[in-house]
């Protein structure tokens, strides 16, 4: 099976200091990949440079297109770049304004999206900026609300409404559940990995949260200082960590 995505020796440095480096990893289709490390470790850095908001300074990111098959999205022209970013990639952020238009209304935001990739009759954009509200458990009555009047549980379930209305077979997730209560944080959880196992979608998520990605991830990557340190099936990297920063990240959390 042709990798969804193929990461090849990535590196983005901040002059003398190291974002990330050497990073290389398969992802296939229907498989989710989380990244997890303390603040500082690279995480972020990675997921930028891979989702194309970070220019990296070395390395290649192979996506398989559905027309011309692989190709390294880091050579690619920046329309291009931009066309994959509306159609067959989304970016999930951590504060859900970053990824929405306060100004405009749920339905708009998830419709505008739509519109991009070239939908134009009113009642079909509506329709579906409604269907997928009720997918996210927004009630449809909030459909001409604007983000502002929500709370942040409900933007960030926004948030991937929007990113999901078109469909795209690779989201990139930024501590998806950052910053929100523990009980809404189980609720988002709890949507995501049923949308992720009903749409089969591709996922790279980044997390401080080893619960997070114990629930959602197939596979799993230890960053420290800029590299990977370990990585494997996340249930075996969680339950006989290998490496002593993973022990260490595991043990803390055991004695929380």
């Amino acid at each position: 099976m042709t990798p969804l995505l193929s990461v090849k020796d990535v590196a983005k440095y901040y002059g003398p200091h190291i974002g990330c480096t050497d990073v290389s990893f398969d992802l296939y289709p229907g498989e989710v990949m989380g990244i997890v490390g303390e603040s500082g470790s690279g995480k972020s850095t990675l997921l930028n440079c891979l989702a194309g908001h970070l220019p990296a300074d070395r390395g290649e990111v192979f996506f398989d297109t559905r027309v011309d098959g692989p190709r390294d999205t880091l050579k690619m022209r920046e329309p291009e770049r931009r066309l994959l970013g509306r159609t067959d990639w989304a970016f999930v952020h951590q504060h859900a304004r970053d990824g929405l238009r306060m100004g405009v209304s749920a339905g708009g935001n998830v419709g505008e999206r739509l519109m991009a990739v070239g939908a134009r009759n009113y009642g079909d954009i509506r329709a579906n900026a409604q269907d997928w509200l009720g997918r996210v458990e927004i009630d449809a009555s909030r459909i001409d609300d604007r983000p502002t009047t929500f709370s942040g549980g409900m933007q960030q379930r926004l948030q991937i409404a929007r990113n999901l209305v078109t469909g795209p077979r690779l989201v990139f997730m930024d501590e998806p559940t950052g910053g929100l209560d523990v009980s809404v944080q189980a609720r988002l959880l709890d949507l995501l990995r049923g949308l992720v196992r009903d749409l089969g979608l591709s996922a790279i998520i980044v997390t401080h949260d080893l619960a997070v990605v114990r629930l959602l991830a197939d596979r799993l990557m230890v960053m420290k200082s800029g590299h990977v340190v370990e990585s494997g099936l996340t249930d075996q990297v969680l339950d006989d960590p290998q490496h002593a920063y993973t022990q260490l990240l595991v043990s803390s959390v055991l004695q929380v």
